[in-house]
């Protein structure tokens, strides 16, 4: 069995990071299965989804670590391929990923007691995403 669920989320620009678990143990419930997967995707080339310890600090040290790693001000090809500013975002959303699957047994996540799902605009602008949950079991 498969059910599907489509959520809209409004995130500012840079690394703007939302807490989407309570959307994805929605989903979980609202399937009716008791034991399966949740797989989440990130139409689009500039998000990414992953976990994390949802606190301001883990939070905070995910958006550094990232700017140092792939800073903005370096000269990307993209920008010089199609004139804009968001190279960047492309690379960053390249490592993180755009979908991340959690299994689910008794209709609950098994995700680990300070690990939260969370959805990241990388894009240099705000954005209105679109994110996909797609629940398998039985």
């Amino acid at each position: 069995m498969v059910f599907t669920r489509q959520i809209e989320l409004y995130l500012e620009a840079d690394c703007d990071v939302r807490d989407i678990t309570s959307q994805v143990e929605q989903a979980v419930l609202d399937s009716g299965m008791t034991a399966g997967l949740a797989t989440v995707f990130c139409p689009g080339a500039t998000g990414g989804v992953t976990t994390i310890e949802y606190e301001a600090g883990a939070v905070s040290d995910l958006r550094e670590v990232l700017n140092e790693l792939i800073p903005c001000n370096r000269d990307y090809q993209h920008h010089r391929r199609w004139g804009d500013d968001n190279g960047a975002s492309h690379v960053r959303a390249a490592l993180i990923g755009p979908s991340l699957t959690v299994p689910f047994v008794e209709r609950r996540l098994t995700l680990g007691m300070w690990q939260q799902i969370i959805f990241i605009n990388f894009d240099t602008r705000p954005r209105s995403r679109q994110v996909i949950i797609q629940v398998m079991g039985e």
